[in-house]
């Protein structure tokens, strides 16, 4: 085969392969209803609509610390409760610290809890302990727990295998192990990646907060449904005030606990 040739065949190759992505986007666009001339329409609509929010109301956001603070505390608990069940399960889910037979099943129970959103778990717990933030902190804990366990698990497999050896070799039991073995070495990714996830927490508490975790997410949806505009456009500042001040603290916190350790 020539060289012509073999650039001609790679040509067709590629514009099958675009043919096949522009039919699989076309064809998502009919099945979801994409309607471009809506979107058109609707636009001059949206803009009026913004003009409802503007000014926002500054006298609101006095009202609206508690429930900032509210949030950032229902994401902060979450992280440290959903941080240390993850380390177990993470324990559980490592191949050079756990047996196969409960390795299969961690993994397969964290991977259960991925596929669950944090939204559908409230809701659960709404309908079992009722409105509030109680049941926010338990769902976050939970989505926790399958990231980070996933996370924390694939560090402790990376760690060296001489090491464990060595203080197996010494006579130490399992929990010693892991005690000085394991702990040390992870340490800093464990402390980086549940830093991380706060930060997440604290976008997902607002979500949460909206359907029933309290806090200012409630706050804005309250205020949409009294049709109080101005009063969301301020819980919206205070909001991406949150999530402006909580990645500045989490790059802060990270690069102060390990520089040269980058997120998994």
């Amino acid at each position: 085969m020539d060289y012509a040739r073999y650039q001609r065949k790679k040509t067709i190759r590629k514009i099958w392969v675009v043919a096949g992505l522009g039919f699989a986007a076309y064809w998502a666009a009919v099945s979801c209803k994409v309607d471009f001339s809506a979107l058109r329409r609707g636009l001059p609509k949206g803009i009026e609509f913004l003009g409802f929010m503007f000014p926002p109301d500054l006298a609101a956001l006095a009202e609206l610390v508690n429930p900032a603070l509210e949030t950032v505390l229902l994401a902060f608990l979450a992280t440290v409760f959903g941080a240390i069940l993850s380390f177990f399960f993470a324990l559980a889910a490592a191949s050079n610290v756990s047996p196969p037979w409960l390795r299969n099943a961690s993994r397969f129970l964290l991977a259960t809890e991925r596929s669950l959103p944090e939204i559908i778990l409230l809701l659960l717990l709404i309908s079992a302990l009722g409105l509030g933030p109680f049941p926010g902190v338990i769902a976050m804990s939970i989505g926790c727990i399958g990231m980070l366990g996933r996370l924390f698990g694939d560090a402790i497999e990376e760690i060296n295998p001489a090491t464990l050896e060595s203080i197996q070799s010494v006579g130490a039991n399992r929990w010693q192990v892991i005690r000085y073995g394991v702990v040390p070495q992870v340490l800093p990714s464990l402390i980086i990646n549940t830093i991380f996830r706060f930060e997440v927490n604290i976008r997902l508490s607002v979500l949460l907060g909206a359907v029933g975790a309290g806090g200012i997410g409630y706050e804005l949806f309250y205020a949409f449904r009294l049709l109080e505009y101005q009063r969301a456009t301020s819980a919206i500042l205070v909001i991406l005030a949150l999530v402006f001040l909580s990645e500045k603290l989490s790059g802060l916190l990270r690069k102060k606990v390990a520089p040269e350790i980058k997120l998994r």
